[in-house]
């Protein structure tokens, strides 16, 4: 590395030590455990994780908890780009330090579309056509009752025809990189590293 890429590296780190030390503040001021938007976020933590544990089919809790990682990945990312970039915020949290909503990311949507997921399954349905109502639903019907409670913000103008294309991305490519290790689970069959 040269002498001038060193100092743009060592600025943005200190720019982002100070970024985090300023969500710390303000998570102590508004979003700490004396707040009922806190327990709100929690129990969207908690909640959905305790009800996969009773719901889930066990006969296919591989697969089902394999697309629900995907869903968890793939919505993490698109949640910390996009609030990387200041599309939205999300300014309750239950720990200051994290950019995107853990309790969103990791259990409320990989939860709701394991659910999906496992009836479309289950019920041999559609799972593009119930992914596209889970979508709707999500896009102009949570999101907008996050916004109006004010757990979720909009970094400038709203968008949530944005959300619904995020949220039909994400259980596309959580659906098709499943099915494509589920091929390769049934192709590899006679292998010699298959047991």
């Amino acid at each position: 590395m040269n002498k001038d890429q060193i100092g743009l590296i060592e600025e943005i780190r200190k720019a982002e030590i100070q970024l985090s030390e300023r969500w710390i503040n303000y998570w102590h001021e508004y979003s700490h455990f004396h707040t009922w938007q806190f327990w709100v976020v929690l129990g969207m933590l908690i909640l959905p994780l305790i009800a996969l544990f009773l719901f889930i089919d066990r006969r296919k809790v591989f697969q089902l908890g394999f697309y629900g990682y995907g869903v968890h990945v793939f919505f993490a990312m698109t949640d910390s780009f996009a609030t990387t970039r200041g599309w939205w915020t999300y300014p309750y949290k239950l720990l200051p330090g994290i950019p995107a909503n853990l309790a969103l990311d990791s259990s409320f949507v990989p939860v709701i579309y394991i659910f999906l997921y496992q009836y479309t399954l289950n019920k041999s349905k559609n799972y593009y056509l119930w992914l596209l109502v889970l979508s709707l639903v999500l896009a102009f019907f949570l999101k907008p009752l996050l916004l109006g409670i004010g757990l979720f913000r909009f970094g400038g103008k709203e968008n949530f025809m944005l959300l619904f294309y995020g949220y039909i991305t994400v259980g596309l490519i959580s659906r098709w990189i499943t099915d494509f290790f589920i091929f390769l689970t049934k192709s590899n069959k006679g292998s010699l590293y298959h047991k």
